[in-house]
């Protein structure tokens, strides 16, 4: 098993990514493997930065150029298993018969380069709650899924039953823990936050999937991801790590 960052929030906190080898040594430094995505901008730029990673003893888990085709052959290239899910427009908006029917056709795309799409379950996105995960997973048989637990618990799901009946088709996860403020947003729903690991308090703990993993045999990658992070990104980063290690994974 390997234990990553989704580092977005780190992106965000910081105003950029100025400098990817400052930010791998940052992780390294707390025991983390890599990261979830290498970002480049060309064939030469992904070369580069991948032998930038080999170099430091760190890796990645998918590669993302400027298009799904990029995204493909790079992937496909580097060996490594999926990309994201991302056939045209993903909000709610979409039909789901529509979104199904485009990731049927990105999935065969991709199976052909022997790589997997990963659906990524979000809120506000086209596959959000349980019952459409479930749902799209059936229709598009040759998918996998980003599996976010964060983002399943506020829509109402249950990640340690999904790992449990679609372990087989977890392509990365994303271990996320949810911060209630206590205010409402302009929609209705109550306003939320990721936070580190074991500091959530929508009633939902990470813990539960930790054992269904360990209980399955996963040994892939598992991505630590705080969108908004409220203090200096490694110090949650270093909370989070603990948690996995006094939960009974280790990388």
């Amino acid at each position: 098993m390997k234990f990553g960052v989704a580092d977005y929030g780190m992106t965000v906190w910081y105003g950029g990514l100025y400098d990817i080898e400052e930010r791998l040594e940052g992780l390294k430094s707390l025991g983390y493997d890599g990261t979830e995505r290498l970002e480049a901008s060309s064939p030469a730029d992904a070369l580069q930065k991948a032998a930038l990673y080999h170099k430091m003893g760190m890796d990645f888990s998918t590669c993302r150029g400027a298009n799904i085709q990029d995204n493909i052959t790079w992937s496909a290239a580097m060996g490594k298993p999926y990309i994201w899910m991302t056939p045209g427009q993903i909000d709610r908006k979409v039909d789901f018969d529509l979104f199904c029917r485009r990731s049927n056709a990105l999935s065969k795309s991709c199976k052909r380069w022997g790589i997997v799409a990963g659906i990524h379950n979000h809120m506000h996105q086209r596959v959000e709650n349980q019952q459409e995960l479930e749902d799209f997973l059936k229709a598009v048989p040759d998918a996998g899924i980003v599996f976010d637990t964060g983002h399943l618990s506020m829509a109402g799901g249950d990640p340690a039953e999904i790992v449990r009946k679609y372990h087989d088709r977890i392509c990365v996860m994303h271990l996320k823990d949810v911060f209630l403020t206590g205010e409402t947003r302009e929609d209705g729903t109550p306003d939320y936050r990721f936070c580190e690991l074991g500091a959530g308090n929508n009633g939902f703990d990470n813990r539960t999937v930790i054992e269904a993993l360990i209980e399955v045999g996963y040994d892939g990658w598992v991505h630590i991801e705080h969108d908004a992070h409220q203090r200096d990104p490694l110090e949650d980063l270093a909370v989070s790590i603990k948690f996995l290690k006094d939960a009974g994974l280790s990388n």
